[in-house]
């Protein structure tokens, strides 16, 4: 390999190392091409570019990125698995387990995850995390539950009090002890034409007419008092 090709390659390798927050480092010695092709296409699929790379190089490409976790990984056939910022690394690393159960050769050595160097056992136990869409279900859940437990501790006085109002409706009920609601209107309209307010008023009125002495007496004594 040129000097040129090599520098170009290092200076690439620096690039991704300096963006990648996150990747997995592989020990891809023993699979076949085949196996390899297949690998890289299920990982493109979780957001992620599988690149086999040789240490001396990536060594120099790490130095220059400031990545010094991750020297004490390049030990042997070296495959790096860089995600990207919307890839799930939880899928990634369950791809990379599985393929290395399958293959009984591939064997994962540990990584980087946002800028925290794990281990290969760690990176098994990323694993086994739920998908990227199952943990922003379950974050939202945690977050909602807690709001639904409000609004049922709020609401549940309220139901309790109409369940109480209900219940005494219906004992009421059974002992024939409600009356019905009047209407006022109607209340008021029976009272005016009750037939004794009626004959009352009629009596009233018989007994105003038939007095003789009392329409004229005082208008007479204004008169006798004006001839004296």
């Amino acid at each position: 390999m040129l000097k040129t090709d090599k520098e170009r390659i290092v200076s690439e390798l620096a690039a991704e190392l300096g963006s990648a927050e996150t990747l997995i480092v592989a020990d891809y010695r023993g699979l076949t091409n085949k196996q390899l092709e297949a690998l890289r296409d299920e990982l493109i699929e979780h957001g992620a570019r599988f690149r086999i790379v040789k240490n001396t190089l990536t060594r120099r490409a790490a130095e220059l990125a400031g990545a010094e976790a991750l020297l004490v990984m390049l030990d042997g056939p070296t495959a790096i698995a860089f995600i990207e910022s919307a890839g799930d690394p939880a899928a990634v690393a369950k791809a990379l387990a599985t393929a290395a159960k399958e293959t009984n050769v591939l064997m994962l050595r540990g990584g980087i995850l946002e800028g925290k160097a794990l281990s290969g056992d760690e990176i098994a136990e990323l694993a086994t995390l739920p998908p990227m869409d199952v943990l922003r279900g379950q974050l939202v859940g945690a977050v909602v539950a807690p709001l639904t437990q409000l609004v049922a501790l709020v609401s549940a006085p309220l139901r309790d009090l109409h369940g109480v109002i209900d219940a005494r409706i219906k004992q009421l009920e059974e002992q024939g002890q409600v009356v019905e609601p009047v209407d006022e209107a109607t209340e008021e309209a029976d009272t005016a034409d009750s037939p004794a307010d009626s004959a009352e008023a009629e009596s009233a009125a018989q007994q105003g007419s038939a007095d003789p002495t009392t329409a004229d007496t005082p208008a007479e004594q204004t008169e006798g008092e004006e001839e004296e």
